[in-house]
């Protein structure tokens, strides 16, 4: 065990270094790289026992941290290009395969070919299982690997190689859910502020409040990972559908009694690691935090989210057109009484430009656009595709988790980023037990969008 205290306290020490100083280390010289090369070839081949297998993952992990992004990028370059399966023994392995089908020696040969198959990228990445901190360690590799992806496409063999086998390591099954509440270690509660990425935690009593009584937080969990949440989703338990985000934030609202709550709002759902894009969990997430809160409050029989609208605005300037095509001839007569006679007009080409929310001040033209923007919203829910897929990325986690859209709500968000990305608007999707395996099958299926009939119908004026 002395090996494994070794390399922990090594990759420590390196990541204190590499977090206080970010230019710590420098792009690898052809000397440097003949090393790195050196030791990646010593993993590969795994020779030695397990003690020798965790020192040469543990160096090799600290040679990594040491690097800046472009020998980041060289490092993971020469995983990607000179470690895959051998193009020879693939072939000669295939032709064998071939030759046997149909005789005894097939299976035989139909190992080899697997074996011949399987690349030394993968006996690399696996060894760092084998050190303290190793999962996180590949999960950070990750999301630095995609980072450089856009630019260098050759990397793709080692991504796909690699999301497969974080795939298999975080299957739901090795995944714990956990509650997380006020009494939860401090070094968690940072990462729930930290990683918060739809609603910021803007203080102490705002996480507080976050956690209360009539709220509930529930988070995955990684045994190999057990201070980092996977996911979390935030719940506030209450006596309605909320159409609001900021009264159901309000840190001085009284606080609601959880015993009288029939309605569940999941008011946040944050990923919140980079490396596991592609990971799925949001659903079995769900799924099991339904459960959970069924159990504790039997008097709950609604289960919604109050959601985001994140591409809306950017979705309009894209399409411009279909801004005009949702103001009927009755919207023109209203807006033209406020002095806006086409979309033209600075108070509406600002709003199209996404970084003006003074209309949204102004109550006349407010009421004035409701109609129209609440139209545009529910045919961007139901109409505006990537492929077979909705292009809102926040429709597309829902309603891949068995949701269906149920309500959109006017000036649910007025805070300026609410405003930017979608006028104010939220939705919220309702996950209904009973049709959430019908909706989930029809979406991944058929590209079918559950909808209530009054979205629907707005989305056809």
């Amino acid at each position: 065990m002395a090996g494994t205290g070794l390399v922990s306290r090594g990759l420590t020490k390196v990541r204190e270094l590499v977090a206080s100083a970010a230019h710590f280390g420098k792009p690898p010289e052809d000397d440097d790289l003949d090393r790195i090369r050196t030791q990646l070839q010593e993993c590969a081949e795994g020779l030695g026992g397990e003690v020798s297998t965790r020192l040469r993952a543990g160096r090799l992990a600290e040679t990594y941290l040491r690097l800046d992004d472009a020998g980041r990028h060289a490092f993971l370059k020469l995983i990607a290009h000179e470690f895959g399966p051998d193009p020879r023994q693939v072939a000669s392995a295939h032709e064998a395969y071939q030759a046997a089908v149909g005789t005894p020696a097939q299976w035989d040969a139909e190992a080899r070919l697997r074996g011949a198959m399987r690349s030394r990228r993968l006996r690399i990445l696996t060894q760092f299982n084998a050190i303290p901190q190793g999962v996180k360690f590949l999960v950070d590799l990750r999301a630095d690997l995609l980072r450089f992806l856009a630019e260098d496409p050759l990397l793709k063999p080692l991504d796909r190689e690699l999301e497969t086998r974080l795939s298999a390591w975080f299957d739901v099954g090795f995944l714990e859910l956990q509650r997380i509440t006020w009494s939860s270690p401090a070094a968690l509660l940072e990462k729930l502020v930290e990683y918060e990425a739809v609603h910021e935690i803007r203080s102490w009593k705002d996480l507080k409040n976050r956690l209360d009584s009539d709220r509930r937080c529930y988070a995955f969990f990684h045994p190999r990972m057990p201070l980092e949440p996977l996911i979390f989703v935030q719940v506030a338990l209450l006596e309605e559908v909320a159409d609001n985000v900021q009264r159901l934030l309000d840190i001085e609202a009284p606080l609601a009694d959880a015993s009288r709550a029939n309605t569940a709002i999941f008011y946040s759902i944050s990923a919140t690691q980079k490396g596991l894009r592609g990971v799925s969990f949001g659903n079995f997430l769900l799924k099991r935090v339904i459960d959970d809160l069924k159990r504790d409050f039997p008097r709950l029989k609604t289960f919604a989210t109050l959601s985001p609208i994140p591409g809306l605005v950017r979705w309009v300037q894209r399409n411009p057109e279909e801004f005009a095509h949702a103001i009927t001839a009755t919207d023109w007569k209203r807006l033209a009484a406020l002095g806006v006679a086409g979309t033209d007009t600075p108070v509406l080409a600002a709003m199209l430009e996404g970084n003006e929310n003074a209309w949204a001040q102004d109550e006349a033209l407010q009421q004035a656009l409701r109609e129209p923007l609440l139209r545009l919203a529910a045919r961007y829910l139901l109409e505006a595709r990537r492929g077979d897929k909705p292009v809102d990325t926040v429709a597309r986690f829902h309603l891949g988790n068995g949701a269906r859209v149920e309500r959109l709500n006017w000036m649910a968000d007025k805070s300026d980023k609410g405003l930017q990305q979608s006028w104010g608007m939220m939705v919220n999707y309702l996950y209904d037990p009973e049709h959430i395996e019908a909706n989930l099958e029809d979406f991944a299926a058929k590209g079918r969008i559950a909808a209530s009939s009054g979205v629907r119908r707005l989305a056809r004026r």
